[in-house]
């Protein structure tokens, strides 16, 4: 059971009123900054930060709580991790062969992005990072296979790119942004941790591998081509140095994050032992010069405050309020479970409309201990179930890596927005009621 805690104190220790109002106005317009993007993600967190402690609406230790969490340092070492694969072209190799060896046929080049996208998710925690690393290589091979501007394949391998690196990364914990946010927020709330392998097991099956399929099946279906020029396959040269080095450090790291359950490490100790270890003056991967300029304190600051604000709204009870309100009409019932599965999953994908994914785990998390006691499903069950709402955007602006990949391959919205939108479709219509039973299968529904 998570206690209730008052939201303001005065200099006697009584509930203030005014702070209630100021609590729900403070989260409200911080989610609504973020959603709008009206002012830069690291600006609106400072500006949390600062309004919060003014206000005197919770201590300081929930504030700044974000900075404590697992969640954060896990954002940065998956960026001093992504830098190290880069700066020693060790994933760009692997794109590059992996890639080449695609193009005899457009499926096959479709098919090899998004598995790509998938794979790299494992061990290059940022989904930015990814993405910035993947579309210039993906479009220079839609050149030499004849794939042009204008043509639809290279919209659809531009595509791949984006919605296949945010989507499927849902799927492995420390993979994108919002599970970090989901998973700092809820060990806040409810005190609960939540381990690399059984989330994996959980979700990787039905959001990873077949929804992965689906995304290749939609692409060749809206986006068809055919190849006018198959790219030779590249000679590969033998690793460096580096690339081998740093190629053990992945493995023995990814092979600790799969075995947590065994060993009780947290995936965040052990991403931030391999990034202290690339950072390691003389042995390492990442300079202090890179450290500095290439990580992204922006990132960093905006998780925090993220997490902070999930610390506020569990802290101040507002997740109890919003939660009685979605109850009057939302048709939970622990007699009918796939419909209150069902339910929970429209009102993540609704929730997702307004605050984006980033900001989906900072509101839903402190409602999901009303939405579990209303739809009699286990309270993690409840929580996790929001992952399937947040990696299956409707539209591009609700992920911010699609937009990126947008931007980055000039890709259309129209394009963008009508494979978001029949790839939702399928999954809420297909794929959800395949991950209900899986849930089931699991034990996840008792």
């Amino acid at each position: 059971m998570v206690q209730r805690l008052p939201c303001g104190f005065g200099n006697d220790g009584e509930l203030m009123e005014g702070n209630s109002i100021a609590t729900a106005a403070l989260i409200a317009g911080t989610i609504g900054l973020w959603a709008t993007g009206r002012v830069p993600d690291y600006l609106t967190a400072l500006m949390f930060f600062a309004a919060a402690m003014i206000l005197g609406v919770a201590p300081g230790s929930v504030i700044f709580s974000g900075f404590g969490s697992a969640a954060f340092w896990l954002v940065v070492s998956g960026f001093v991790l992504g830098i190290a694969i880069s700066s020693t072209g060790l994933a760009a190799r692997a794109a590059r062969l992996l890639a080449a060896r695609t193009t005899a046929s457009y499926p096959r080049m479709v098919l090899g992005v998004v598995g790509l996208t998938f794979g790299l998710a494992f061990v290059m925690p940022s989904n930015m990072g990814r993405i910035a690393l993947l579309m210039p290589i993906v479009l220079a091979l839609a050149n030499r296979a004849g794939l042009g501007e204008g043509r639809p394949g290279r919209l659809g391998l531009a595509l791949a790119v984006g919605l296949g690196t945010y989507q499927l990364s849902g799927s492995i914990l420390p993979a994108n942004v919002p599970n970090l946010l989901m998973s700092g927020a809820i060990e806040t709330a409810y005190g609960l941790h939540l381990a690399y392998l059984p989330y994996l097991a959980l979700h990787a099956p039905v959001l990873g591998i077949l929804k992965g399929a689906l995304l290749v099946a939609c692409i060749l279906w809206l986006f068809p081509d055919r190849i006018e020029a198959p790219a030779a396959p590249e000679t590969a040269a033998p690793l460096t140095a580096p690339e081998k080095h740093l190629a053990i450090l992945l493995a023995v790291t990814l092979a600790l994050w799969l075995t947590d359950f065994l060993h009780g490490i947290s995936p965040a100790w052990i991403g931030l032992a391999a990034a202290c270890v690339c950072l390691m003056p003389g042995i390492g991967f990442v300079s202090s010069e890179a450290f500095a300029k290439e990580v992204s304190h922006a990132t960093a600051f905006y998780v925090a405050a993220a997490l902070g604000l999930a610390a506020l709204a569990a802290h101040s009870g507002l997740g109890d309020v919003l939660g009685g309100l979605i109850l009057k009409v939302a048709p939970l019932d622990p007699a009918k479970p796939f419909v209150s599965f069902a339910t929970l999953t429209g009102i993540a994908a609704l929730l997702n409309f307004v605050v984006t994914a980033n900001g989906l785990p900072a509101l839903f998390v402190p409602l999901a201990q009303s939405l579990a006691a209303a739809s009699g499903l286990p309270l993690l069950t409840v929580l996790m179930i929001q992952v399937i709402g947040y990696a299956t955007p409707m539209l591009p602006y609700q992920a911010g890596p699609i937009v990126l990949a947008m931007a980055m391959a000039r890709i259309p919205f129209a394009a963008a927005a009508k494979l978001c939108l029949v790839l939702a479709a399928i999954t809420f219509a297909v794929l959800m009621p395949i991950d209900y039973a899986w849930f089931a299968v699991l034990g996840w529904l008792r």
